[in-house]
């Protein structure tokens, strides 16, 4: 595939920090979940809480000792956005509007979906995340960015061949280039979740972070058979990346010029998660203090500073079978910094933080990560997809 001058622009826009006053902390008994002890991060240090390790979990398995983990290169792409499960292959989005087959390792010859000339690709916008039907195999549905600026959610059908038919779930305006969001995934009630960020700019410019009439800066909750959206939760900034496993749901917002944050919560209607009232776990209008009554606060938070971060991206529950070692451990990164880490989610609280990179390296630029069929975790950097994978003892 032909290489694509993407990432200034990309990099440029994905943190969206400003020279704002640094908020103030907020005392972890004001948040309605346990506070991580990231929350007092230092500038250029590991965060408090995690650990970094290379001996991993002990867990019961007659597999040989786990050493550690690494990443194995699968395929080159110019900015992969997104990888799931289609059957038993699974599809690759690239930002630039295509949509291909990774199976056994190998990319398709030709793209299975190509809406290239109509999604606009421009830093934070383009292609930003696909999904399929949970129960039908010939049903995807695509997050993109038309060449007007709207936000556009449409569902393709398989003709045997590729995906064609679009048919239009949702069009939205966007009042600015930043802070569209990005991921959709299917929740366990059937409908398709749409992360949507804002709107735009600094400070919240355009008032939607705790505006419930608008579907900006929210989770959105899709009918795809009936073609209906409502806002679902609110008081998200940019929520790029999300999770759903079973009744939760792991949302990576990325901060302004301060925090980046991971929130975990029970997938409730109404949940409000505190932007632009709070960064991370600090008050941001005013910073000098804020009621946090009603706010779902995050379980970890990052300093920017810390490692190179300026820009979350989550991140997945690993769930397959080949280290079970870090079931149940949720996987995040950075843009700019490029590391690997998690943390299980238990109690409440975020537990076992664990930083990777020593043993993997900084993979670049790191836009998301993705399951395939069999479960097992890939990471997408902004010219490779990789696998993470077990070292083991011989």
């Amino acid at each position: 595939m032909r290489r694509l001058a993407l990432l200034p622009l990309l990099l440029l826009v994905v943190g969206c920090a400003s020279e704002d006053q640094e908020p103030a902390p907020i005392p972890p008994s004001t948040s309605s979940l346990a506070a991580s002890t990231t929350t007092e991060a230092s500038p250029g240090a590991t965060t408090p809480g995690v650990t970094t390790t290379t001996v991993p979990p002990t867990t019961t398995t007659t597999l040989p000792k786990l050493t550690g983990l690494a990443y194995e290169e699968v395929a080159e792409m110019d900015f992969p956005i997104h990888l799931v499960p289609w059957d038993a292959a699974n599809l690759v989005a690239a930002k630039e509007g295509t949509v291909w087959v990774l199976e056994a390792g190998e990319l398709s010859e030709a793209p299975v979906l190509d809406i290239n000339e109509q999604v606009r690709n421009d830093g934070e916008q383009g292609m930003l995340a696909i999904a399929t039907h949970p129960d039908q195999t010939d049903r995807l549905f695509a997050h993109y960015t038309a060449n007007d600026g709207d936000t556009v959610v449409s569902e393709f059908t398989w003709d045997g061949a590729g995906f064609g038919d679009e048919r239009e779930l949702l069009r939205l305006d966007q009042p600015a280039r930043n802070h569209n969001g990005g991921m959709i995934q299917f929740g366990p009630d059937g409908r398709l979740y749409l992360g949507l960020g804002d709107g735009g700019g600094a400070n919240d410019t355009f008032g939607n972070g705790q505006n419930t009439e608008t579907l900006l800066g929210g989770l959105v909750a899709i009918d795809v058979d009936d073609a209906v959206s409502e806002l679902f939760s609110y008081g998200l900034r940019n929520p790029w990346r999300f999770w759903i496993e079973d009744d939760l749901v792991y949302i990576a917002d990325v901060g302004q010029n301060a925090f980046e944050e991971v929130s975990v919560t029970e997938l409730t209607a109404g949940t409000n998660y505190g932007w632009p009232i709070t960064e991370g776990r600090h008050c941001f209008q005013p910073p000098s203090g804020c009621d946090t009554s009603g706010l779902t606060l995050p379980v970890i938070e990052v300093q920017h500073g810390d490692a190179g971060t300026c820009s979350i991206s989550g991140g997945i529950v690993y769930r397959g079978s080949l280290i079970p070692e870090i079931h149940g451990h949720y996987f995040y990164s950075d843009f700019c910094g490029g590391y690997l880490r998690s943390f299980r989610f238990d109690g409440g609280e975020a537990v076992d933080l664990t930083d990777w990179t020593e043993q993997v390296g900084r993979a670049g630029s790191v836009a998301g990560f993705g399951v395939d069929s069999d479960r097992e975790m890939y990471v997408l950097a902004d010219e490779a997809i990789l696998r993470v994978v077990a070292e083991r003892a011989e």
